[in-house]
């Protein structure tokens, strides 16, 4: 038995001498953990500072690239709202060449016909024109009232069924720009 009890005063003895090393283990590793961890900390905080001025940095120049893409829209945008025009103007230059031609031919012109005729190219001109443009003439001939695309400025009374509600007469021709009612025709109503 007293051997057992040596046996196991040793066995403590070496169980305190164990715990007293890892206590001291323990000890100095919570001595170098704080200086570890404040460095690692340290470095954490650095990357993460240079991480924000890096989308900080990024940030300003997406704003500012944003900045000069909206300036550059809004510049070209009025160009093209004064310039726009451009096109149809300089096409229309030559009519207006042959309104002052067929003007001056009225002038000293002993020949009605060939004025008439004249006057007639012109005019042809200008519708060709405008349905290149995207123009067309709103038709009425025989056409149901439709307050989309007519003005009626008259009406008047039929004994035709077929008439009424229809349009009888056009005073003025309407167009659509496509598809775009830019002036009603003004018509009279059978009533």
């Amino acid at each position: 038995m007293l051997d057992n009890t040596k046996q196991n005063v040793k066995d403590v003895d070496k169980e305190v001498q164990t715990q007293e090393q890892d206590t001291s283990t323990v000890q100095d590793t919570n001595q170098d953990n704080p200086q570890n961890t404040l460095e690692d900390l340290t470095n954490e905080i650095q990357q993460l500072q240079q991480q924000c001025n890096n989308l900080n940095d990024s940030y300003i120049r997406l704003a500012a690239d944003f900045d000069n893409y909206r300036k550059k829209s809004i510049k070209e945008k009025s160009e093209l709202l004064k310039n726009g025009g451009e096109k149809v103007l300089v096409n229309i230059l030559p009519i207006i060449d042959n309104i002052e031609r067929a003007i001056k031919t009225v002038e000293t012109a002993t020949d009605m016909q060939a004025v008439s005729n004249g006057i007639m190219l012109i005019h042809k001109q200008i519708t060709t024109f405008l349905k290149q443009e995207g123009v067309e003439v709103i038709d009425t001939a025989n056409q149901p009232f439709d307050t989309d695309f007519h003005e009626a400025i008259a009406t008047i009374p039929t004994d035709d069924e077929k008439l009424k509600g229809k349009i009888v007469d056009c005073t003025l021709k309407g167009y659509k720009l496509n598809d775009k009612v830019i002036r009603c025709a003004k018509v009279v109503v059978g009533n």
